[in-house]
C-alpha cells in the first residue's frame, strides 16, 4: 500500500470522518484533554450529506419533549428506545448554544435564537474552525481504510492513503471513533459519494458487529432530469400525474403517502407540479431548501406551474437506520477502544426500522458525536502512556491485499487484478431497482445475494495498487459489496413488513419479532435476534432503565 515515504503518526484519539458526527466526536475528545487527529475521505466542512444543504435539527424545547419522545417512539414501531431518544432530544438542545457561541448564527425570533435547523455550509465551517482552535489534527483527502489492531483485540489505530501526497500514513491511537456515514451506494445523491460503507468493513473486519441493516433501503424523491437533489419537503406541495396527465392522487387523509411513488414508478413515469403550495409556503420552502430549486433555474422551469418527471434515489444506510451495532452509552462497540457515531452507527434506538432521515439523524450526529469522542478518550486514558507502543496489526484484506499476499509464490506486479467500476455496477443492478430493493421477497433476495456472492468472490482477487486511486477505489467496490450483502442478507431472515422494510410476501407486521438484528461476518454471513425485553412503551412515554435491554438468540 504505497509504503514508501509512508506518513507516520500517533495521537490518542482517531476519529475517522467528516461530517457533524466526526466533527462532534473530535471536539468532545479533545475537551478531555487528549491528543485528538481526525482524518476525513474528503475536506471536512466541504464533504458529506450534511455540508451539501441545509438540514432541520430534532431539538425541541424542554416542555415539547414528551411530545416529541412519543412521536419517535410511536414511528419506531415498538423497536425504538424511549430511553435512548430522550437522551439524544436533551443532548442536542443543550449543546446547539455551543454552536452558536461558536460563531454559528441561528435565526432570531422576538430575540431569540431558534434552533431548528442549520445551513449545512456555515455549519460545519464553524465546527471545522472550532476544532482547530482547540488543537485537533484534521487531515484531509486522507481516506481511512482500515483499522490496526492489538494483540488483545482492542483497536490501536487505523492506515489509509493520502491523496495529495501520493502515500500511505499510519495513525497509532489509544481508542478510535467511526463516524464516516454510512452507504448510498455512489447513487449520487447530493453529498452521499463519500458514503460507501468504508467503516461498517472496517469494523467487521476488527471483530464488529452490524445491526438492522434490513433498514438499509431508503429511497428520496428527485427530479429526474438532475437526479442528485434528494430534498423531498418541497413535494409535500404536488399533485401527481402520468404521462398522459391524469392525476395520480398520492394522498392520504392530506399527507402524502410514502408508499405512492415508488408503486406507481414501477408502473411507468411519474410527473410532480408543485401547485399545492400557497404564497407563504413558497417563501418558506424556497428560503429553507433553496437547494431543491437549482435544477428548476438552471432548467428554467417553473415548478408550481409546470410538470417536471421525477425519480427516487436511494440513499441506503444514509437516511435508512443500519450500521455498527452500539454496545453502551458511550457509543461503544464489540471491540474495545472502538466507537461509532452518526450514520456509521445504527440508529435502531431512535428509530427502530424507519427512517430518522433529516432532523432526527441530525440530533443523532450531534449526541453521539459528543459521548463517542468522550468514550474514546476515556479509553485511551484508562491504557496510559504506552498505549502507542502496543503490537498491532492492520486488520484489512478484501480490496486492499492479494490473496496471495505474504505467500509464496507471491504474484507478479503484472497479475490480472479485479475491476472496480465494473464490481460497483455489479452492486447497483441489485441494490438500485425499487422492484428489488423496495419490494423485498424472499426469491428476489436469494436471486440479489447469489450475484453478490459472485462479486464478493471477484473483490477477493488481486486489488489494483498502483496509485492512491486504485486503492482507495478497490477498497470501495470491496465495501460496497459487503454492505450489500449484509443488508440483504438481513432482509431475507426477517420475515414481516415493518417500516422501511417492505416483504411482499409477508406483508404484516409480526408482533412477535420484536427484536433487532445482528448481523456480521466476511466470507460466511451471519445473523443473530437481539430480543428486545423492555415493556413496550404507552403515552406519556416511561422513560427505560436499561438500554440496551436486548437478550441474544
Amino acid at each position: 500500500m504505497l509504503t514508501e515515504n509512508e506518513l507516520q503518526l500517533s495521537a490518542d484519539v482517531l476519529v475517522i470522518g467528516g461530517g457533524p458526527a466526526a466533527a462532534w466526536a473530535a471536539w468532545a475528545a479533545a475537551s478531555q484533554g487528549v491528543k485528538v487527529i481526525i482524518v476525513d475521505k474528503g475536506f471536512l466542512g466541504t464533504s458529506g450529506a450534511a455540508a451539501a444543504s441545509g438540514n432541520g435539527i430534532m431539538a425541541p424545547s424542554p416542555e415539547n419533549w414528551d411530545k416529541v419522545l412519543s412521536e419517535r417512539y410511536r414511528i419506531g414501531k415498538n423497536l425504538a428506545n424511549s430511553r435512548w431518544i430522550e437522551r439524544v432530544i436533551e443532548k442536542t438542545w443543550l449543546s446547539l448554544p455551543l454552536v452558536e457561541s461558536w460563531g454559528y448564527r441561528f435565526p432570531k425570533e422576538d430575540g431569540e435564537s431558534v434552533r431548528q435547523s442549520y445551513y449545512g455550509p456555515e455549519y460545519m465551517r464553524v465546527l471545522r474552525k472550532n476544532l482547530l482552535r482547540v488543537g485537533v489534527q484534521i487531515f484531509d483527502q486522507s481516506p481511512a481504510l482500515e483499522l490496526l489492531l492489538a494483540d488483545d483485540g482492542s483497536v490501536a489505530g487505523a492506515r489509509g492513503v493520502q491523496r495529495q501526497h501520493h502515500r500511505s500514513y499510519t495513525v497509532r491511537a489509544g481508542a478510535v471513533v467511526l463516524a464516516n456515514g454510512g452507504c448510498a451506494f455512489l447513487s449520487k445523491a447530493l453529498g452521499c459519494n463519500t458514503n460507501t460503507g468504508d467503516g461498517l468493513l472496517m469494523a467487521v473486519e476488527a471483530g464488529g458487529e452490524l445491526s438492522s441493516m434490513e433498514a438499509s433501503n431508503h429511497y428520496a424523491i428527485s427530479t429526474a432530469f438532475n437526479a442528485t437533489v434528494t430534498r423531498g419537503v418541497p413535494f409535500g406541495w404536488a399533485s401527481y400525474s402520468d404521462e398522459a396527465g391524469n392525476d395520480l392522487g398520492g394522498y392520504v387523509n392530506g399527507r402524502r403517502d410514502p408508499s405512492f411513488l415508488p408503486n406507481a414508478l414501477l408502473k411507468g413515469s411519474v410527473y410532480a407540479r408543485l401547485d399545492k403550495a400557497t404564497p407563504e409556503v413558497k417563501a418558506v420552502i424556497e428560503k429553507s431548501h433553496f437547494i431543491a430549486f437549482l435544477p428548476y433555474k438552471k432548467a428554467d422551469i417553473d415548478p408550481y406551474t409546470e410538470r417536471v418527471p421525477v425519480t427516487l434515489i436511494l440513499e441506503g444506510t444514509v437516511r435508512g437506520t443500519g450500521g455498527i451495532r452500539l454496545t453502551d452509552d458511550s457509543c461503544g462497540t464489540k471491540v474495545p477502544g472502538l466507537y461509532a457515531a452518526g450514520d456509521a452507527a445504527s440508529r435502531e434506538f431512535l428509530a427502530g426500522l424507519a427512517s430518522g432521515g433529516g432532523g432526527p439523524n441530525a440530533a443523532w450526529a450531534i449526541s453521539t458525536g459528543q459521548w463517542a469522542g468522550v468514550g474514546a478518550a476515556n479509553f485511551a486514558k484508562s491504557l496510559g502512556a504506552q498505549a502507542n507502543e502496543r503490537v498491532a496489526r492492520p486488520t484489512g484484506q478484501v480490496g486492499l491485499r492479494s490473496p496471495m499476499a505474504g505467500r509464496s509464490p507471491s504474484p507478479s506486479p503484472s497479475s490480472e487484478t479485479f475491476d472496480s467500476e465494473a464490481i460497483v455496477r455489479g452492486v447497483q443492478d441489485q441494490m438500485f431497482p425499487l422492484e428489488k430493493n423496495y419490494l423485498r421477497s424472499e426469491q428476489g433476495l436469494l436471486d440479489s445475494l447469489a450475484k453478490l456472492e459472485t462479486l464478493w468472490q471477484q473483490v477477493q482477487g488481486n486489488p489494483k495498487q498502483h496509485t492512491v486511486r486504485d486503492v482507495e477505489f478497490s477498497r470501495r467496490a470491496a465495501a460496497l459489496t459487503a454492505v450489500a450483502r449484509w443488508a440483504y442478507f438481513s432482509a431475507l431472515h426477517r420475515t414481516e413488513t415493518r417500516s422501511e422494510h417492505i416483504r411482499v410476501d409477508y406483508l404484516e407486521t409480526d408482533p412477535n419479532q420484536r427484536y433487532y438484528q445482528a448481523t456480521g461476518g466476511l466470507d460466511k454471513l451471519w445473523v443473530r435476534r437481539d430480543w428486545i425485553k423492555d415493556a413496550i412503551a404507552t403515552p406519556p412515554v416511561q422513560t427505560s432503565q436499561t438500554t440496551p435491554s436486548v437478550s441474544k438468540l
